[in-house]
């Protein structure tokens, strides 16, 4: 049976020592987030997702959800049990708006429990992170009348919320979506159309469902520029805030997938549904975006927690299992083998994956402080420097933390040989559940493109060239430090092959978009591991610190941080000349056969 244990002592390390949690505490909702009751936080956090949702994961999906001929979806056994737990812990409040019911704490506090119960139970995790978008979307865009009728529900956890985009026939080119709006003269609309691959669309945890939905008021522009964005509760609320009758959307059939078993996803049949319009007419993905924004950062930290619950049952089964001998004699002279971790080659894969793990959490808690400054500093030029850099990393970490976790859940079930592939065990769910991660609220691919040719010119590339600085300035202010030679040499060099790269695209992408787009991957993982490279660098300056000044019972635990961050300078950072040399080479071998040479 899999197991997990939440990294909560790896977790305030980075929050206390690395990223200066609270350094911030003149911002809102920092000073309420002592250094005391952010440890207890996610002590707690950390003891439900291992004790309440870990037990259900496996089975949940092997017990899937079902839909009962009346349209009534059924999440597996003890999902709702452990939902009611969920409300009842105020786990959905930690970060929301107290106007309406939330705690106010800081984002990136929430971002950390986040990656606990993803780890713990990626499917049930969905259920709440939905609706937490959804609360994201409302709260930017929706009236007072709409906040003040959705927003305290759906943060208490009484009401859940989903986002409805795709379409049988668009997935990434919401242009072409053929849901339709009807204005009524009550100033609301009638919504109808069909959605596919609805995560969390329709189940019996909560009271109501709160749709958000894109659709094309009649008349509107046709492409994008004519998509609006609807509020569609599953059941109509009274002018009293009661729940009434059902409105006009059900669920048409679940889909039968790979992964993630445990959560509804549905086949959304809108027929006359009412809804209410958010925002502005044929402005809906701008409203839109602030919830797949949301969800973007929310899949990255998916494609870490699965590495890391992965790695850990790898690490537990490599000390256990007995298979030959080390190459350098017998370590446990008597028994019959030794245990596998002895080999180099499980090691350097646990090595490889764990590496990884660290720097990536430390990458994604520093993305979510940048958030928590640009939507709480009082200081406009602040907010907007950290609002540019939440732009810059979004696709980042989602495209590099989802396509790095899912191989690394592959080569933790590597470790276990044919055991790995049977269910028992949790590693072929591990796999399974992290594989949507690349694909889901923007494939991969589409990522790339995103930073490549949006988010690296904007305003005129200005935050691309304010990562360059603060990581060129670290380098620059470490230079002379000796025990920082193996870490900022290669950050430097790899921070070298980034710049290289994006001058190249400078000089060749507005000739042939096709380089852009040919590169476009191999760029994204490559600013990936400079940013994972410097998080690893500013983790070592703070270890070495802490040893300088005796660590005492925690010396063997830092030390082991050092080895990890010598291990990915070594072995992961090297990775960056390569995806240089492919970006410089072009789109003119990709492009040069015709489709029937395929």
């Amino acid at each position: 049976m899999p197991s997990y244990s939440a990294p909560v002592e790896d977790t305030l390390f980075l929050l206390n020592d690395v990223l200066g949690y609270q350094d911030h505490s003149e911002l809102p909702g920092f000073a309420d987030a002592t250094p005391d009751l952010v440890e207890a936080i996610l002590r707690e956090g950390g003891k439900f997702a291992e004790e309440v949702a870990q037990p259900i994961n496996l089975s949940g999906d092997q017990e899937g959800c079902t839909r009962s001929d009346d349209g009534t979806v059924t999440p597996p056994k003890g999902f709702k049990e452990a939902y009611e737990a969920f409300c009842e812990g105020g786990w959905g409040t930690l970060s929301a708006d107290p106007d309406f019911g939330g705690q106010g704490l800081p984002h990136s506090l929430a971002v950390s429990f986040n990656e606990f119960i993803s780890s713990a139970n990626m499917a049930f995790a969905m259920y709440p992170g939905l609706t937490a978008g959804a609360v994201a979307a409302l709260t930017l865009h929706g009236t007072d009348e709409q906040k003040q009728t959705y927003l305290p529900n759906m943060i208490a956890g009484t009401w859940t919320g989903t986002m409805n985009l795709t379409e049988p026939h668009c997935g990434t080119d919401l242009g072409l979506i053929r849901s339709k709006a009807v204005p009524q003269a009550d100033g609301s609309y009638k919504i109808s159309g069909t959605k596919i691959f609805i995560s969390a669309g329709d189940h019996e945890m909560s009271e109501n469902i709160i749709h958000l939905v894109l659709a094309r008021i009649e008349g509107a522009p046709e492409g994008t520029k004519g998509i609006s964005l609807f509020v569609v509760p599953k059941k109509l609320i009274g002018e009293d805030g009661s729940v009434g009758e059902r409105n006009g959307v059900s669920c048409g059939s679940l889909e039968h997938k790979m992964g993630i078993h445990g959560n509804a996803t549905c086949v959304m049949n809108y027929d006359n549904a009412t809804g209410w319009l958010v925002g502005e007419e044929n402005k809906g993905l701008r409203a839109m975006f602030t919830m797949m924004n949301e969800a973007r950062l929310g899949v990255a930290v998916q494609g870490l927690s699965q590495s890391e619950v992965a790695y850990q049952n790898a690490v537990a089964y490599t000390k256990d299992r007995i298979q030959g001998r080390a190459l350098t004699g017998p370590k446990a002279a008597d028994k019959a083998a030794d245990p596998i971790i002895v080999h180099p080659d499980v090691r350097r894969t646990l090595l490889q994956i764990r590496s990884f793990n660290e720097a990536a959490r430390a990458l994604v808690l520093w993305t979510a402080l940048h958030g928590d400054v640009s939507h709480r500093s009082p200081d406009e030029k602040a907010r907007t420097a950290s609002d540019d850099m939440m732009g810059l990393m979004t696709p980042v970490l989602k495209g590099v933390l989802t396509d790095t976790g899912f191989a690394n859940a592959v080569n933790a079930q590597q470790m276990f040989g044919g055991h790995g592939y049977i269910a028992e065990w949790g590693m072929e769910q591990f796999v399974r559940d992290a594989r949507i991660a690349m694909i889901y609220e923007g494939a991969n691919g589409i990522q790339a493109l995103d930073l490549v040719g949006r988010k690296l010119p904007a305003n005129g590339g200005r935050a691309v060239m304010s990562f360059f600085n603060e990581v060129g300035t670290f380098v620059k202010e470490n230079a002379e430090d000796e025990a920082m030679q193996p870490y900022v040499e290669p950050l430097k060099a790899s921070l070298d092959h980034l710049q290289q790269a994006t001058m190249w695209f400078m000089n060749n992408a507005m000739k042939n978009p096709d380089h852009a787009g040919a590169g476009s991957v191999d760029y994204m993982h490559l600013f990936g591991l400079v940013g994972l490279g410097y998080m690893w660098a500013k983790i070592v300056k703070v270890v070495n610190a802490k040893l300088a000044d005796g660590a005492g019972d925690k010396e063997e635990w830092l030390k082991a941080k050092l080895t990890f961050a010598t291990f990915f300078m070594e072995r992961t950072m090297p990775e960056t000349a390569a995806h240089l040399a492919r970006i410089t080479s072009g789109a003119d071998t990709i492009m040069a056969l015709d489709a029937e040479a395929f």
